[in-house]
This record gives structure tokens, C-alpha cells and sequence, in this order.
């Protein structure tokens, strides 16, 4: 069963970000999140995304090729969103504004590439720091880390973990009945595939309940197998964050 996000390899789990908690790296990425719906300023997005993109290869061991096929297509929306917000901006109806480009009947200002700039800086910052996050962040250790450090509750931590791993299992149902249809000699897609992977999905989660049933979760006290415990890249991560995202938001102003 293919995984929505591939497991992290031995460097991967070895490199900074790798060694930090969970929980940091999602702390980390929540208050850049904030720090960006403060500002449109497009220093700012493009000081945070940069610094994100940065680390991912540097801190995170995620190769390169890896993380340009994984960003392509976000960064492509990205730039989508900054020339819909450039084309169609109201800006470009104000008469006192300057006029960068005149295409036509369509009038490109500045007020208008200084808001789709930013508008898009901050776009592409959210892209990068959620990447930072998922690339470097094993679903299992973020379960983990919820439930030994968070306090959160194993039935609900490892409930979520289990969701989580059963969509690629729909992925392949949902190849196995298209295939079926075929050599029966029917449509591949036709409404009635839904009802079916509706099916497929109600026994895997039958299953699955019995499974953790059998594992007696949530029925008391339960070992680790993992134990996890603060350490010193867990404050270099949160502190560097912190540091960076104020760095941004004070050159913003």
C-alpha cells in the first residue's frame, strides 16, 4: 500500500528538523501562518518562504529533485493566484495610478503588482513552511508526539493516524473496482463506483475498530514503544522560528 507521504529515509530522520519534536515544527509553522495574516507586505512573504525553502534541503536532508517534484505544481498555483490578482485588481481602474504596462484596453499598475506581489510572497510562504512541515514530519512520530507530549488522548491521536493511512487503501479499492468494471465490460466511472468505495471503506473501518479493539486503546494506561523527550534541537528550531518570523514581520513595516 502506497503511502501519501513517503517515510523519511535515514538522513532525513537524522538532520535537524528530522530530530525536532512534532509538535515544535507545528507550533513553528502556526504562528508563521499568523504572522502572515498580518501582513500583505511582500518583504515579508518573500523573507519567510525563502528561509522555509531554505531549510527544508539544508535542515530537513529532503533532496532536491524530491522537493522541486513536490512544490512544482504549489508554487505554479501560487503564481497563478499573483497574475489573476495583478490582471484583475482594482487598482488597475485608478485613474492617479502609474501605469506600468498598457496592454490594449488592460492597464497594469503599480498598485496593483504591489498587491499581487504580496498577496503572492505570502502565498508562496504558506506553501513553503506547510512543505517544511509535511517533508520533514513522519505521521507516525507527529501521532506520537501529540499523545506523549501534547496530552492528547491515544484513542483520538492514533484514530486520526489510522484515517490518515487508510486513504491510499481507498486509492487502490478505487483501482480494483474500476478494473473489475472493465473486464465485466462496463463504464470505469459511472456513479455506482461511489456506492462501492463507500462499501470498501465502511468494512476497512470495521476492521480496523476491531483491530484497535484487540490492541485495547483507550481502555487504560498504555506503554510507549517511541518515548519522547525535549532536547536541544527542539529549543533551536522553536527559537530560530520565533526569531525569523519577527525578523520578517519588523523589516515589513
Amino acid at each position: 500500500m502506497t503511502a501519501l507521504v513517503p517515510a523519511l529515509d535515514r538522513a532525513q530522520r537524522e538532520s535537524l528538523l528530522g530530530r525536532t519534536s512534532a509538535l515544535v515544527k507545528l507550533g513553528v509553522a502556526g504562528l508563521w501562518l499568523v504572522g502572515l495574516a498580518t501582513t500583505t507586505d511582500v518583504r515579508a512573504g518573500t523573507f519567510l518562504a525563502v528561509a522555509a525553502l531554505i531549510s527544508i534541503p539544508l535542515l530537513g536532508g529532503v533532496p532536491g529533485e524530491r522537493l522541486v517534484r513536490r512544490l512544482a505544481p504549489l508554487v505554479l498555483a501560487a503564481a497563478g493566484i499573483f497574475a489573476t490578482n495583478l490582471l484583475f485588481s482594482s487598482h488597475n481602474a485608478d485613474p492617479a495610478a502609474t501605469v506600468l504596462v498598457t496592454i490594449g484596453p488592460l492597464r497594469l499598475t503599480d498598485g496593483a503588482l504591489a498587491a499581487a506581489a504580496g498577496l503572492g510572497a505570502r502565498v508562496l510562504a504558506i506553501v513553503a513552511v506547510g512543505s517544511a512541515f509535511a517533508l520533514t514530519t513522519d505521521a507516525t512520530g507527529l501521532a506520537d508526539a501529540l499523545v506523549q507530549q501534547a496530552r492528547v488522548s491515544p484513542r483520538f491521536a492514533y484514530g486520526a493516524l489510522a484515517a490518515y493511512q487508510a486513504v491510499p487503501r481507498l486509492a487502490d479499492d478505487l483501482g480494483t473496482i474500476r478494473a473489475a468494471r472493465r473486464v465485466r465490460g462496463l463504464r470505469e466511472w459511472h456513479p455506482r463506483i461511489l456506492i462501492a468505495l463507500l462499501v470498501r471503506a465502511i468494512r476497512h473501518a470495521d476492521q480496523l475498530a476491531l483491530a484497535m479493539d484487540a490492541r485495547a486503546f483507550g481502555s487504560g494506561p498504555r506503554s510507549t514503544y517511541r518515548p519522547l523527550r525535549w532536547g536541544p534541537a527542539d529549543v533551536a528550531v522553536g527559537a530560530g522560528g520565533v526569531v525569523l518570523l519577527l525578523l520578517a514581520l519588523l523589516g515589513a513595516r
